[in-house]
């Protein structure tokens, strides 16, 4: 019980008026990715479990590795005495009030839904951590302007599916990157919405012309797959699309590698 009170007491350190003095707690995998390009690594005192996870995060193991990381318990973070915790505005409220009582500051951070929106994210960290430099790097890579030359074909239909079978809504991030990347949406075609369910045989009876497989469920390893004409079935990493920050430039990259591939096709 000792041990408990005293992980639990208040944070008596005086906060630093330098943001570059300041450490941090993140408690995001999306966060995580972003906090570990813009702060100092001594600035960096855990991140979450979930980048120590495979499959947990965009960042690599090797760099998850080279930091401690907490199970977003309140006594852990609270003995760990950050000047700032990073988390998602879901971080629950039992935690959020035991970390306010024991004085911590913490910045909650929502599911960026545009390219805009998640520049304006990194920005804010790297003002968070007083490394404005380094976020304006970041944005640089995840904000460039499109490139792609005028293509030929007419724009490839596709159909992001993800675990559970699920689609992703329109107002998401990964769906703009989609149609940035000069695809047509064929979920919108079929009037789905945000998480509506798309079974084996709907795919097989209308396909798209790319298929985007980002789960693991029976429906999205069947043969049948594999026997479609016409369609490319590609499997897709589901940390390029929970996520902006980072993940925004690798999606956009192999998004675009994909588009170009359809101009190589015969008709």
């Amino acid at each position: 019980m000792i041990a408990f009170i005293s992980a639990c007491a208040p944070n008596t350190q005086r906060p630093s008026a330098d943001p570059a003095q300041k450490t941090f707690v993140s408690l995001n995998p999306c966060l995580d990715a972003i906090l570990v390009e813009v702060a100092e690594a001594e600035q960096v005192l855990a991140i979450s479990h979930y980048s120590h996870q495979p499959g947990g995060s965009r960042m690599a193991p090797e760099l998850a590795a080279q930091f401690a990381f907490t199970g977003g318990t309140a006594e852990e973070i609270i003995a760990l005495q950050p000047d700032i915790v990073l988390a998602s505005i879901f971080l629950p409220p039992a935690t959020k009030s035991a970390l306010e009582r024991a004085g911590l500051e913490i910045e909650t951070f929502d599911i960026p839904r545009s390219v805009d929106v998640s520049v304006q994210q990194v920005r804010r960290m790297g003002q968070l951590v007083g490394n404005p430099e380094a976020a304006q790097a970041l944005n640089t890579r995840i904000a460039a302007p499109r490139l792609e030359p005028p293509y030929k074909r007419p724009d490839p239909s596709v159909l992001l599916w993800q675990a559970g079978q699920i689609t992703a809504g329109q107002k998401t991030l990964i769906s703009r990157l989609i149609k940035d990347a000069s695809f047509t949406s064929h979920s919108e075609a079929l009037g789905l919405g945000q998480g509506d369910y798309v079974s084996l045989e709907q795919v097989v009876s209308d396909p798209p012309d790319l298929l985007l497989v980002a789960g693991q469920s029976a429906g999205q390893q069947h043969p049948a797959l594999a026997m479609l004409e016409g369609t490319r079935v590609h499997a897709f990493d589901p940390s390029l699309f929970y996520c902006g920050g980072p993940s925004i430039a690798d999606a956009r990259a192999e998004l675009r590698a994909l588009r170009q591939s359809f101009e190589g096709r015969r008709e």
